[in-house]
Formats: structure tokens, sequence, C-alpha cells
């Protein structure tokens, strides 16, 4: 089997007025023409400065494509994707964009990954179009996590928003934030860091940087981003996965999700951060298999 690689799994298609960017395949063949038969899983990346579907989930996609037809989506404002200027919450514009690119690509219904900002058009995709989603799982999720203990802004949204915010940021900047991602400092190579500063500076992607950090900071739109307001609204099964030392989204975020989601399990990775599927791949790959499978 040829190995899957960026350019061989790359795909746009045009949804919701936008040019979408995914990543895609599955069972069928390497990279799984559109309308493969079989479960669907769509995963959505996290954010922060140069984040992508690839970057997230790029090295999860040739285990799951075994299996399922898998979509890497570049949600808006990020990747190869289009950055509008957005006219509603991040959550919710996000959710309508992937809800129409399932339409273009006719898939009636899949589960979904989400992770971090992810997570939180997860959890918008099962409120707003609960016929599309099967089956959720959320890593670290935004919106639904509300921390108890933790302190707030956390150690990572406050090296996130003093990348945002410096004139000109550097790479130490990105890579404290990085480093605060991960448990395992390892991960956090130099390559990891070059690859992600040329994505973060990109001039296109420091303009949807800025739409999507807007819509969070408009007002008008801050309840519609509080998903915590509405997860007993929930019906899906939900697989809440947390890094036990996320120092973004803490564990002690799951636990009001854990309560009020009617059908929710809790699993936690130890010695792991905000990155499950990377810092513990084998065994994230493993449980998400299994509770999509059953």
């Amino acid at each position: 089997m040829t190995a899957l690689t960026y350019e061989s799994s790359s795909r746009t298609a045009k949804a919701a007025g936008l040019t979408l960017h995914y990543h895609e395949a599955g069972p069928e063949t390497e990279t799984s023409a559109a309308g493969a038969a079989g479960p669907v899983v769509i995963m959505l990346h996290g954010g922060g400065p140069g984040a992508s579907a690839w970057s997230n989930f790029g090295r999860n996609l040739p285990v799951f494509a075994q299996l399922f037809r898998t979509l890497l989506v570049d949600q808006p404002c990020y990747g190869r994707s289009d950055r509008p200027e957005l006219d509603k919450d991040y959550f919710s514009y996000s959710a309508d964009a992937v809800a129409a690119l399932m339409d273009e690509l006719d898939i009636a219904q899949a589960h979904f990954i989400g992770n971090s900002l992810g997570g939180g058009t997860a959890v918008r995709m099962a409120l707003n179009h609960p016929d599309k989603v099967a089956k959720l799982l959320l890593m670290g999720p935004g919106g639904v996590s509300v921390n108890l203990f933790a302190p707030d802004p956390t150690e990572g949204i406050k090296r996130l928003l003093e990348f945002n915010a410096a004139p000109e940021a550097t790479k130490e900047q990105l890579r404290a934030f990085l480093s605060v991602m991960a448990y395992d400092q390892s991960i956090v190579t130099d390559e990891l860091v070059e690859e992600r500063w040329a994505s973060a500076t990109d001039p296109d992607n420091k303009v949807g940087s800025a739409r999507m950090a807007a819509s969070f900071a408009n007002p008008a739109w801050a309840e519609d981003w509080m998903l915590w307001r509405e997860a007993h609204r929930i019906t899906h099964p939900v697989l809440l996965t947390w890094g036990r030392e996320d120092r973004v989204n803490p564990l002690d975020g799951a636990l009001v999700a854990l309560k009020t989601i009617p059908d929710a399990r809790l699993h936690v990775f130890p010695h792991c951060g905000h990155w499950a599927q990377t810092e513990q791949a084998d065994e994230f790959n493993r449980l998400a298999i299994d509770f999509f499978s059953h």
C-alpha cells in the first residue's frame, strides 16, 4: 500500500460559498474517492498559530483510513480553506460550513473527532445539525470545557494571547506556546517549530487567525460559543478524552460536560498534554476506533 501523503490525500470543494480544503482517504483505495462506501469519520483540528487539519491528524489518517472513509477538514480561516469575515460565532460558522461540505460530498452522517477548537465545532454540529452526527469524540474541547479549579486564562491560553498580541511575534514565543501543548517535550522539535512558524507568519493565515479571534471577542455572540450552556441537549453518544497534564484546557474542565451531557463517558490519558492524538497515538487510535465501531 502506497503511503498517504499531504498531496495524495488533498482535496478541495465548494460549500456554503467557501472553498474548503480537506484530506480524504478510506478503505477502498489509498486515497478513497468521494462516494466510497462505509462509515465516515470527520476530524476537526484545534486552533493556535499555524494549525491545520494535517498538522493535527496527518499521522492518524492511515490508521483510520483502513476502516473508515476519513476526512481531515481545514476549518474556515485555517490551512488552505478560505478565510472569510464571520457573521456569527466561530463554532456555528464552522459547523455550518462542515454541514455544507457533507452535503456537497453526499455524506449523510459521520462520526466526529474534535480537538480543542474543533471540539467546539463538533459540539455545535451535534446541536445545530444533529441528524448529520453519529458519535462524538471530543479531545480537550473548547466551549464545553469549564475550569472548576484551574485559573483562567490557563497557561496555554496566556501563551497563545502573547503570540497573537505581539506586534512582531517571535519563534521563541511560538516555541513557548507549543511547549505548553505537549507533555513530552521531545515532540517540540526544531522542525515542528519551523513548520508552524512558516504557516503562522503567512500573511493569509494571519488574516484568518485575526478573523477567528474577532468572532470570540464579539459580545453579541458570546453566549453562542459558551456551549456548556447547551450541552444537556446533546443526545449523541459522546466520548470525552483528556490529557491528564493538559495545560490549555485542564482536566477539571471535563467535569461539567461529563455531568451535563446525557450519554457521556470520560477517558484520561496519563503523561499527555493537549495533543492526545500525537502523544498517545496508539491508545488514542484504538480507543476511537473501538468507540466508533460498536
